[in-house]
């Protein structure tokens, strides 16, 4: 019998909060919005709480749950049933797992229609603590921005810059969000959206439809903001807009975080 150090006890009295294994990179099975799969590769990392009296935790039963949930169809609610073994099979109190990937849309041209895939930045991530599940969903969505007081002061042209819109909402287990809609959202609320093809008369429309919808990166945000506190099911949010500027060796940037009542 091989002796298992792990369980020896530990006299220096510190309750762990958080210890675990970070990157690691296993394919994770996402649900499309249209009821299709899509395969991600995925970035985890995932934690428990170790009790002062143990002298560390298992980290091989991470890999070996991680491992038996990427072949799960992955939606808020099974983060929940990957993290209750996580904890059952390290007997621990608390845990957290979350997953980092890209995520694919099909996206067309405003005016040609022609299709290419736009990849997102994403992540699931299920926290458990006091017997109490929290499920957070989260996408980095690029934009295009253009700044209203260069508009207004120049005589012809103002400056624009892509921006990024980092979002994370909670919401309850028994409700959905799809990152479809929730990239939809974000979209609308800034001067246009990024495509991934633009023909010449893509081009056109979306220079226009920039500079007929001026926003400075509070407009931006408040916009966002305005979606999510009206959302239904969502019922924690925040917004990280950073607008990376053109003019300028520095970003502007904006940061919002909320309860829903």
């Amino acid at each position: 019998m091989l002796r298992d150090i792990q369980n020896l006890k530990d006299n220096r009295n510190v309750d762990i909060q958080k210890v675990g294994i970070k990157h690691l990179e296993l394919p994770l099975i996402v649900q499309r919005k249209n009821s299709s799969n899509q395969v991600v590769s995925a970035k985890a990392k995932v934690s428990v709480s170790l009790p002062r009296d143990y002298k560390g935790t298992h980290m091989s039963r991470f890999v070996e749950v991680l491992t038996e949930w990427r072949n799960k169809n992955l939606l808020g609610v099974d983060i929940k049933g990957c993290l209750e073994k996580i904890i059952h099979n390290l007997e621990a109190e608390t845990g957290e797992l979350e997953f980092k990937f890209k995520y694919f849309i099909d996206k067309k041209s405003p005016v040609t229609g022609l299709l290419a895939p736009m990849s997102y930045n994403c992540s699931f991530q299920g926290r458990i603590e006091d017997g109490n599940y929290k499920f957070i969903l989260g996408v980095v969505v690029p934009v295009t921005t253009l700044c209203p007081c260069s508009k207004e002061i120049s005589e012809n042209g103002a400056h624009n810059q892509r921006a990024f819109i980092s979002v994370k909402i909670s919401y309850d287990e028994t409700e959905q969000v799809w990152l479809e809609d929730l990239i939809e959202l974000v979209e609308a609320c800034a001067s246009c959206p990024v495509y991934p093809l633009l023909k010449r008369e893509d081009e056109k429309f979306v220079t226009e439809k920039a500079w007929e919808n001026p926003r400075f990166v509070e407009d931006v945000l408040r916009e966002v903001v305005v979606k999510l506190r009206n959302h239904p099911v969502v019922n924690e949010f925040e917004v990280d807009c950073e607008a990376f500027e053109s003019i300028h060796n520095h970003s502007a940037w904006a940061f919002q975080h909320e309860y829903n009542k």
